[in-house]
């Protein structure tokens, strides 16, 4: 019995009866069967791991469990870091924002979007702000209109949650870096 969780099949593990085998120098064997492949293992000190199991027939190679096991944590950390994107970053505005404090929110909303993030714009009220709603709203849009309505992908309308006025926006292909 193993003590953590591996997903693939290991030696006695894998019930099909023919395997394509590849050897611990990534050639292919040939389509063995399984007792075939298991003392090919056996003789070379390694194990047998399925890797395709919907492959007809499945794919069996022969290599190091520690070592398939590396290269497979390996692989998935360089494709994690190859995923850009996804997530969601936060501006806060007010509705009566001092000018210079708008331009340096929307500096920064502009990088998030350049690095093809999402963007949670929110407008916060306080007190007697909340008379002034329109306010928010005209501030959403002279965002947008400052982004460029044709470069960004509005995801959530500006809709009021408690006391924030809150809109979602994203980058498409046509989203024009500030030069």
């Amino acid at each position: 019995m193993r003590s953590k969780y591996i997903p693939w099949k290991v030696g006695e593990e894998i019930k099909a009866e023919s395997l394509r085998v590849i050897d611990s120098e990534a050639k292919q064997i040939g389509i063995l069967t399984r007792e075939e492949a298991l003392l090919k293992a056996k003789e070379a000190g390694l194990d047998l791991i399925e890797v395709v199991p919907q492959a007809n027939p499945p794919v069996a190679k022969i290599i190091n469990l520690g070592k398939f096991l590396y290269q497979e944590e390996k692989r998935k950390k360089i494709e994690a870091k190859k995923v850009k994107g996804g997530e969601v970053k936060e501006v806060r505005l007010s509705p009566f924002i001092a000018e210079n404090d708008y331009n340096t929110r929307l500096k920064r909303l502009r990088e998030f979007l350049e690095g093809k993030n999402k963007a949670k714009v929110v407008v916060v009220f306080k007190g007697r702000q909340m008379n002034s709603k329109p306010f928010g709203y005209s501030l959403l849009n002279k965002v947008l209109d400052n982004l460029g309505r044709e470069g960004i992908n509005v995801d959530m309308e500006p809709k009021f949650m408690g006391r924030h006025l809150i809109m979602i926006i994203s980058p498409t292909n046509k989203f024009k870096k500030e030069k």
